[in-house]
């Protein structure tokens, strides 16, 4: 990867927050995990552009409106600007797998849409989830791909044990986003 554009790609719940199976509804649900905010602002303080895509289909379900997304947002900058961090982009997809859209991961279009406003280049982008769709998105435009065992990680993991694609081959692991960060940044992580 360059130096140049150091770009950052996270997937939300289960990578920088705690996920849930019900989905997570409201602000006060919206809980970062533990060293995932540290870790945002360890990638911005050591250049690199952070941003985030997410599947937000709870949206297109009816359990929350786009303004409480919204509000998650908010909380989720105001955290990562308070330990010194800023995040760049957040895009979302507010669709059903039903809509058959071209935003929802593993598709790639929320990584064209980063790509679009960010001005940067695809391939030199680092994507971090914790779900094959995930995974699928960020091959499908060239990323380098790390799974986090945070969220749906672990299941994932066993998943691609089962049935590794080809592109498995030069995925990363690591246990959560703050691994993620020691790899990258090395001593600029402290």
């Amino acid at each position: 990867m360059s130096s140049v554009s150091r770009w950052l790609i996270l997937d939300r719940d289960g990578v920088i927050n705690v996920d849930s199976d019900q989905y997570v509804r409201s602000v006060a649900e919206w809980q970062p995990i533990p060293g995932s905010i540290d870790a945002i602002a360890a990638f911005s303080k050591a250049g690199w552009v952070v941003t985030v895509a997410t599947n937000q289909s709870g949206i297109g379900r009816g359990y929350f409106s786009r303004r409480t997304l919204y509000g998650m947002h908010a909380k989720l900058r105001k955290l990562v600007r308070r330990a010194g961090g800023e995040i760049a982009e957040i895009v979302f997809c507010p669709h059903t797998p039903e809509d058959n859209c071209d935003c929802r991961k593993p598709k790639p279009g929320l990584l064209h849409q980063l790509a679009k406003r960010t001005g940067l280049r695809l391939e030199d982008a680092v994507l971090v989830g914790d779900s094959m769709r995930d995974l699928e998105a960020g091959n499908a435009v060239g990323a380098e791909l790390w799974l986090v065992r945070s969220g749906k990680g672990r299941e994932t993991e066993v998943a691609l044990q089962k049935g590794t694609p080809s592109w498995a081959s030069s995925l990363k692991v690591s246990d959560n986003l703050a691994n993620v960060a020691r790899a990258l940044l090395g001593p600029a992580y402290a």
